[in-house]
């Protein structure tokens, strides 16, 4: 029959789909030899104000202040490409605030990958002072959530 896989359009479609739940711009899924990767062109940004930085290319000042962030020795850094989300569920209140103390282990946020809620914990204790995503926010691997000093 030879060597093409005919094409899982509703794979397609789901994929898609995520990219628009996590402002993501490109995704790929592979399963053995088979590899789907689907992307979109970011859409230029007119309006400037505090909002989420777009995934991907991002201009020299944010990037310049997230390294910065990220080099902090109290910096924690997201483990994985997400959504954060600082309650556990819409309404309730925050796993964190600034100014909380808080214990090595304790949950801080969670991450949304793939459908899936993962607690991310305190990698240490101490006081939190500034938290840098907002809730609902898509977040990158090794981009600072927030800092424990």
């Amino acid at each position: 029959m030879g060597n093409k896989t005919p094409i899982d359009s509703e794979l397609v479609r789901t994929l898609a789909a995520l990219l628009d739940e996590t402002n993501l711009t490109e995704i790929e899924y592979g399963v053995g030899e088979m590899r789907i990767r689907v992307a979109r062109q970011a859409a230029p940004v007119a309006v400037h104000h505090a909002a989420p930085a777009a995934v991907g290319h991002a201009s020299a000042m944010p990037a310049q202040t997230a390294a910065s962030d990220a080099d902090h020795p109290g910096a924690v850094t997201s483990p994985m490409v997400g959504v954060a989300y600082l309650a556990p569920e819409p309404g309730s209140a925050k796993f964190v605030n600034p100014g909380d103390m808080v214990a090595e282990g304790q949950t801080i946020m969670l991450i949304e990958a793939m459908k899936t809620f993962n607690p991310i914990r305190a990698p240490r204790g101490g006081k939190l002072t500034r938290i840098f995503v907002t809730d609902g926010q898509p977040v990158e691997f090794g981009e600072p959530l927030l800092i424990i000093e």
